[in-house]
């Protein structure tokens, strides 16, 4: 076998352990922290959590016709994804950059707690009452949800 034929046949597999050397190589710096996650993480939650809002809001405000499916279908994301904020506030997010979270959240994090409990309570309300399909209600909890989020936005979160 000549040289050049043990090339062409040994050729992918040095590419594939090189591509692989250099994969596991990369240094842990350019890695994103525990707490730089968990900001990442908790945008996401809120991004989706706005998806699912903004539909009922503009049913719950007239902008939009109410149909009552789609609203008990965001109804129950909302209530799905509340709870996942729990684990959205590690202490190792303090401080983190890009965070809005005001450091009175730290200081104040039974408060901070109790008003994501209360977040997760009146979204599975929603879920419940928008179930029923009577609009004034789901319209009442929808409003009361989103009264619990500007609560805690306007005590906790940097503009």
């Amino acid at each position: 076998m000549s040289g050049r034929s043990i090339f062409r046949r040994f050729a992918p597999l040095a590419l594939i352990v090189a591509g692989l050397t250099c994969a596991v190589s990369v240094p842990a710096a350019d890695q994103p922290s525990r707490g730089e996650q968990a900001v990442k993480y908790r945008k996401s939650l809120y991004q989706a959590l706005a998806w699912n809002f903004g539909p009922m809001a503009a049913m719950a405000q007239g902008k939009a016709p109410y149909n009552a499916a789609e609203f008990a279908t965001r109804a129950d994301r909302v209530a799905a994804l509340a709870p996942m904020l729990t684990e959205a506030y590690p202490p190792e997010s303090k401080g983190v950059q890009n965070s809005k979270l005001k450091g009175s959240a730290w200081t104040n994090r039974a408060d901070f707690d109790a008003k994501l409990k209360d977040l997760i309570d009146r979204s599975a309300n929603l879920a419940a009452v928008a179930k029923t399909g009577d609009f004034e209600k789901s319209k009442a909890a929808l409003f009361d949800t989103g009264g619990t989020c500007k609560g805690c936005h306007d005590k906790y979160k940097s503009e």
